[in-house]
């Protein structure tokens, strides 16, 4: 997926600050794999029960406190068991974050046996507020902070291409999610089924074009270099 804007754009969108743990500054990329560390939106009181929502570095694969080294660090929850699962239902009771992103890659297998990357945004372009669990855990003197993205069945163009999707919240939405705080069981109910249909409505904005083949080699490609979500024409 690409991570958008520097760090000032960041946090102009969000009406945020910039966690005061974070000595780095977020810059664009266009290519983020797995164990990446990127920039999410989390809401938290401080000591003077003072609410602040502000930008910090977490790294993709949720991690819990409890899990074990070796074990799963998973990037994508599922929307239909999220409440439910060991796995992430406490980080949904009480550990939401939005991951901001211009858009994602999916690849579609052609006739030939290879697969062409398309991406996938909104039609208008700007951000897409992906609904994301965090957990933290104590590393040394630190705090290392993970997160997944909740995914879903895939609806309107991105269904096209893949049969899943990130769960994407509106901007009126961003504060209910965000909001710090442990669930019940009611407002955990409601809040899924809000973002099940918001998420459907952000659905009917996006929309998909072929890209370069080279967004899928992690390893060597320039991550800030913004031709890899250029529209490419495919060979008929």
């Amino acid at each position: 997926m690409p991570s958008p804007g520097n760090e000032a754009g960041l946090l102009h969108a969000y009406v945020a600050t910039k966690a005061d743990r974070e000595d780095r500054d977020w810059s664009p990329v266009f290519s983020i794999a797995p164990s990446t560390l990127v920039p999410v939106v989390r809401e938290h009181f401080d000591d003077d029960s003072e609410l602040h929502r502000t930008i910090e570095p977490a790294r993709w694969g949720l991690r819990p406190s409890w899990a074990k080294e070796k074990g799963p660090r998973p990037i994508n929850a599922r929307f239909e068991t999220v409440t439910t699962n060991g796995m992430f239902k406490g980080s949904f009771t009480s550990q939401r974050v939005v991951v901001p992103m211009t858009g994602y890659y999916e690849w579609v297998e052609q006739e030939d046996g290879t697969k062409q990357p398309y991406y996938v945004h909104p039609e208008k372009g700007g951000l897409l507020n992906a609904a994301g669990l965090a957990a933290a855990r104590k590393e040394g003197d630190d705090w290392e902070v993970t997160f997944t993205i909740i995914t879903r069945e895939a609806k309107d163009a991105a269904g096209d291409v893949h049969d899943r999707m990130p769960a994407y919240l509106s901007d009126e939405k961003l504060g209910d999610w965000l909001a710090p705080g442990k669930l019940d069981d009611d407002e955990k109910a409601d809040l899924h089924q809000g973002l099940g249909e918001v998420s459907e409505d952000v659905a009917k904005t996006l929309v998909t074009y072929p890209v370069s083949r080279e967004v899928n080699n992690a390893r060597k490609i320039d991550r800030t270099d913004p031709s890899l979500i250029e529209k490419i024409e495919l060979d008929s």
